[in-house]
């Protein structure tokens, strides 16, 4: 059972219940379940290690990504896996979309905005109703467009955005994008520009162009095609960390030492220095 790696791979042992893809892999004494299709809910859900509040969160599931319940538990806590990486955790079942049997009438609306807002009527003094991200995906309501002030607003499920949050991108620098992110503050397991980590900052900003990474940054490091010499966009590694490279040298990443997503260049100042010296390599798109 040691090549099943537990981030991606249900299966508890104490409890002697796994996820039923692992039939075959695992011993009889497990009882294997079905996953369910869910989403997630309206705000971003936090995923921890453990059905407990006080655990540390492994990820966040952005509004409306798709997610898979492995077990509902009895206290209101859900095993859980992120669809679009694969990546396992716990979260609060109210954090979770109701379920319909119909069909959605329009394909959700992805939010390209670093961070907004969802408000309850279209005007921008009306009540803010939900937070949204880059990455987020907002049902659609009625489709109805509404002008207000020069702006225009699109109705979704719960309320309405200003369309410019769900403008393209205007090009596909993803190095440029993770620019956009300076300053924002670091957080274990965030996966959002309202606060990130290392690898959530790469992921999100290589899967708004269309390149789906892995969680983490040694499961992103096996993903892609190692380079010797960087160049702009490129990933770099070390021990537990990764960032967006801007050339052969600087680099923009989400770091506990700053904070924050922070600008540095390998082997200059003290802490560039300590980063070159723990490089691990580089890696390039595609595999």
């Amino acid at each position: 059972m040691s090549e099943l790696d537990s981030r991606i791979h249900a299966y508890d042992e104490v409890g002697r219940l796994a996820e039923l893809s692992l039939l075959g892999r695992l011993d009889t004494s497990f009882r294997f379940v079905e996953p369910v299709a869910a989403r997630c809910g309206a705000a971003r859900l936090s995923l921890r290690a453990r059905p407990d509040a006080l655990s540390p969160q492994v990820s966040e599931a952005l509004p409306g990504e798709a997610l898979e319940i492995i077990v509902q538990r009895p206290d209101g806590w859900a095993w859980l896996r992120t669809l679009h990486d694969g990546y396992l955790g716990f979260a609060r079942v109210e954090g979770l979309a109701e379920q319909s049997v119909a069909p959605l009438q329009r394909p959700p609306l992805k939010i390209t905005a670093l961070r907004g807002h969802v408000y309850a009527q279209p005007s921008i003094k009306a009540q803010k109703v939900a937070e949204v991200c880059l990455g987020a995906e907002l049902a659609g309501g009625s489709g109805e467009m509404v002008s207000e002030g020069g702006r225009q607003w699109l109705a979704v499920e719960g309320g309405f955005v200003q369309a410019v949050c769900a403008e393209p991108l205007s090009d596909t620098d993803s190095a440029a994008l993770a620019l956009r992110f300076v300053d924002t503050p670091y957080v274990w397991g965030g996966r959002s520009a309202w606060g990130l980590d290392c690898s959530g900052l790469s992921q999100l900003v290589y899967a708004a162009f269309g390149r789906g990474l892995p969680r983490d940054a040694d499961q992103q490091q096996a993903a892609l095609r190692p380079v010797g010499t960087a160049r702009r966009g490129d990933l770099a590694f070390f021990a537990g960390h990764v960032g967006v490279m801007l050339g052969a040298e600087r680099m923009v990443h989400a770091n506990a030492t700053q904070m924050a997503v922070s600008v540095e260049t390998l082997g200059e100042g003290e802490y560039g220095k300590r980063l070159k010296a723990g490089l691990l390599g580089f890696g390039r798109w595609p595999v």
